[in-house]
């Protein structure tokens, strides 16, 4: 028996859609790092990839006068985030924020603390309940470094942190938080708690991933 196929006949891949593959219809055995070639997996072809923001510098949007920085439209999928900072301060000594939200952000229920060393001095330690706090004591205050804010489910995020200055001061930043918000993540702010400081170096962005 043989059996005749035609250039009709054959099954392309453009003539499937993506919705028409599932994985109730592809066998874990016949998927194979054998048969996928390196060069065919891109995160463009991955449902929810890594993805790199835009960069937002203190002055992002022509304002020297800038009280917090935004980023939105964060997709649904979204259950990790990096909040990442380079050289950034504010005109006077308040603590930062990292706020997050659903639909508007939400500015109070946060659980948060943050800790700073300076100098080999015993550890400053701050509190807030209006977003995760990262400790500040003085206007010249650099902060490099990261913030992980991770779902743990039912809309519960929480977040760590560790950040360093610069070369001219010896200290170092630490802490962590929770916040259970109304629905899906989709917006992060990063502010001051007074609200009222103006970012005047540095640039900060975020990454996320599902």
């Amino acid at each position: 028996m043989s059996l005749n196929l035609s250039g009709t006949d054959l099954i392309v891949t453009n003539n499937i859609a993506d919705s028409q593959v599932t994985t109730a219809k592809i066998v874990d055995a016949n998927v194979t790092t054998a048969k996928i070639l390196n060069a065919n997996v891109t995160p463009a072809k991955l449902s929810q990839p890594l993805t790199l923001g835009t960069a937002k510098a203190y002055n992002w949007n022509g304002l020297t006068s800038n009280t917090a920085i935004d980023f939105t439209s964060i997709p649904s999928w979204v259950k990790r985030i990096t909040v990442m900072f380079s050289g950034v301060s504010v005109s006077g000594t308040s603590s930062f924020l990292v706020q997050i939200g659903s639909g508007s952000i939400t500015p109070s229920g946060y659980n948060s603390c943050s800790a700073g060393a300076i100098n080999n001095a015993p550890p400053a330690v701050t509190t807030s309940t209006a977003g995760y706090v990262i400790i500040s004591d003085t206007a010249s205050d650099v902060k490099n470094g990261h913030m992980v804010i991770t779902l743990m489910g039912s809309n519960l995020y929480v977040s760590s942190h560790t950040f360093g200055g610069d070369s001219t001061r010896d200290v170092v930043w630490w802490g962590g938080g929770s916040v259970t918000l109304g629905g899906t993540l989709d917006r992060v702010r990063i502010t001051t708690v007074n609200g009222t400081d103006t970012f005047d170096a540095g640039s900060v962005n975020i990454l996320y991933e599902g």
